[in-house]
Parts: C-alpha cells; structure tokens; sequence
C-alpha cells in the first residue's frame, strides 16, 4: 500500500514538472485566454448583472469590478508582447475608462448606458475603416482569402456599410429601453435581443456571401 502510494506522489510530481518545465509563456497563454473567456462572458451577461445585483451593490461596486477585469486582460496581453494593432486590446481599453468613469460618477443610468456605448463604439470603428479603407470587413475576409478580388472587396464595403446601420440602430434602440424605465425591458434587449438581431444577421450575410463568392 505504502509502494503503491509513493508511486501516485511521484507520478503526480511528475506531471508538476512537465507543466513547469512548458515555460512562463504556455501557462501565461493559458491565462490570458481564461481570463479573456471570462471578460467577454461577463461582457456578455452585462445587462443581466446589472438588473441582478442593482438592489445589492453601488453602482461603483460593478463598475470598478468589470473595469478591473478588462484592464488586467489588457496588461497580460501587453506582456505576452501581442501585436499592436490589434484592436481588441484598445476597445478593452477604452470600455475600461468608460466604466472607470462610471465608478467615478458612481450613477445606475452610467451603467445603463454601457450598451449604448460600446454600440456607438463599433459604430465609430466600423465607420472610420469605411472612411479609410482597407474596412474591418475586408480584413477579416483577407485572413480567409489575402487574394480577394475587386468584387470581393466592394461586398466587404457593403457589409461594413450595414453593421455601421445595425450598430447604430442598436444604440437608438438600447437608448429607448433607458428612456421606457423598465428596468427587465433593458436586460432582455440589451443582454438578449441585440444578440439574437446580431446573430440572424451574421448568418444571413453567411448565405449571401456564399452566394457572391460562387459569383468571383
């Protein structure tokens, strides 16, 4: 039993070492994409934290605790040494400051307008790669094909010209739920519906995409 025991500790040790000797950089990875699943999950329940912990917490609390975690997936992509021009990390960046802001004014309706902010956010992103081309839509398309043809080029404007209308349109709306007062009517626009709207037009830009590639 004794034999069998010290056996387990030294495998165990074993498998210790391995992970260690994989370097600071594999766990630091392994890090960076746990917290990023996790920053992004809690962006995505945004709404729906805010309607559930509006009677328990300060405005700040939840503020301070989401800008909390953007910035620090901000700094551990820095020192992974991650492109610097990638946007993610800057859209990080700049919702932290806004929900720093938040915490600063310490106001529910801050909070409430989070989701109009971000939407306005992509909106001036979608709408500055409009103005100074190559688009958002076309970098993402020359990732899957770098050769992409002049009528390939032309839909990516399109798409980029109907995301700029959905993400703007998606703050009017999230801006009226504020305005109505309905605290739940919020919480199922803003962490459901939009999401709902912006998957149907992901797979609806899929099938005609496939149907202009055919065309090239």
């Amino acid at each position: 039993m004794l034999k069998d025991t010290l056996s387990k500790w030294m495998a165990l040790a074993s498998l210790g070492e391995a992970w260690n000797d994989a370097g600071p950089e594999p766990a630091a990875e392994r890090q960076g994409m746990f917290l990023s699943v996790v920053v992004w999950g809690l962006a995505a329940a945004y709404p729906f934290l805010i309607w559930f912990s509006q009677d328990y917490l300060q405005p700040r609390t939840m503020s301070l605790l989401l800008a909390g975690l953007f910035l620090l997936r901000f700094l551990l992509r820095r020192s992974l040494g991650k492109p610097a021009g990638e946007a993610e990390p800057l859209l990080m960046l700049i919702c932290a400051f806004f929900l720093l802001a938040a915490a600063l004014v310490n106001e529910t309706s801050w909070l409430l307008a989070y989701p109009v902010f971000v939407s306005l956010l992509f909106f001036s992103v979608f709408a500055f790669s409009l103005a100074y081309p190559p688009t958002v839509v076309e970098r993402l398309a020359r990732l899957e094909d770098p050769n992409l043809p002049p009528k390939g080029v032309i839909y990516t404007r399109k798409v980029t010209q109907v995301w700029i209308g959905f993400f703007l349109a998606n703050a009017g709306l999230s801006l009226l739920t504020i305005w109505y007062g309905d605290r739940w009517l919020w919480s199922l626009y803003n962490g459901c519906i939009s999401y709902i709207l912006m998957g149907l037009l992901m797979a609806g830009e899929m099938v005609i995409r496939r149907k202009v590639k055919a065309s090239f």
